[in-house]
């Protein structure tokens, strides 16, 4: 085998919990993954020397190791004394610091693709491992699981036996949002909440979509406003065209709802085009 192709999918947060901070200075999380339809492209190729190179059709991505599938491809190398070398083609759908960890699925999927290309044979749970040391949301797509619970840093998965399709409509503003500048502005509320992923999955199991997009939560988005302010007005704009309750992904600034149909979906998609660039049509994976 000397080359790859795989898809590397987007996550969106449904409802996320922020429990408190953690000694290593991280925040333990509670939060609810989807995994959706819109994806990467990755391309791994065989090098016969040693080098790993970094190919991307998006400027400003990284072509060293401050991208995390260099670095996933730096670690596996340098654990395993791999001799070969790997061409890493990313054609990049999902924006950069958008709230839907394009980055750590390009991460995840470089782990389980070399994990072929180099004959590795590694495990899920040795997989896991190694992208636990890149970043808090690459163990996610380590799994095969559409629907999952994420906890502690948001690393650790468990999967959610949920058959729910689910359409969205995703509204990415041209504002990059960084996670690490998103929680320096989160302030902890002393106020006790109710248990919103438990009661959102519930309500995937059971109720409408209405009822599911009124449970959508993020705690993170005081601090996403209090970062880049226009992103409230854009969110109360969006909200007042398309009479849904939506909500950040992440840590932002993307944007989503739940519609009820592929329909409705692209009704809205038509209205919202004329006033931002980046409108989706996406569903459960």
């Amino acid at each position: 085998m000397k080359s790859i192709c795989l898809r590397s999918p987007a996550k969106l947060n449904l409802s996320l919990h922020v429990a408190g901070k953690r000694p290593d200075g991280y925040h333990n999380l509670s939060t609810l993954f989807e995994k959706i339809n819109f994806f990467d492209d990755i391309r791994l190729t065989l090098r016969k020397d040693k080098r790993i190179r970094i190919f991307c059709n998006w400027p400003g991505v990284p072509k060293g190791p401050k991208n995390l599938a260099y670095k996933a491809a730096q670690v596996l190398q340098k654990d395993f004394q791999v001799s070969n070398g790997v061409d890493i083609h990313i054609k990049k759908r999902i924006p950069i610091a958008a709230g839907l960890a394009g980055g750590s699925s390009n991460a995840a999927t470089t782990l389980l693709g070399l994990n072929r290309l180099w004959r590795l044979n590694l495990t899920e749970k040795r997989l896991v491992s190694y992208a636990k040391q890149i970043g808090s949301d690459v163990p996610l797509f380590i799994y095969k699981y559409i629907w999952c619970l994420g906890a502690e840093r948001g690393d650790r998965i468990k999967s959610v036996n949920l058959s729910k399709k689910t359409w969205h409509i995703l509204i990415i503003p041209g504002i990059k949002v960084y996670s690490n500048e998103v929680f320096r502005a989160f302030k902890m509320k002393l106020t006790k909440r109710k248990d919103n992923v438990n009661i959102l999955t519930r309500a995937l199991r059971e109720g409408t979509c209405e009822k599911v997009g009124g449970l959508l939560s993020n705690d993170l988005e005081a601090a996403i406003v209090r970062v880049h302010p226009l992103l409230l007005r854009i969110k109360n704009n969006i909200e007042y065209i398309t009479g849904l309750k939506v909500c950040f992904s992440g840590s932002g600034p993307s944007i989503f709802g739940v519609v009820k149909s592929e329909k409705e979906a692209k009704r809205m998609q038509s209205i919202l085009s004329d006033r931002y660039k980046q409108v989706f049509v996406v569903r459960t994976l």
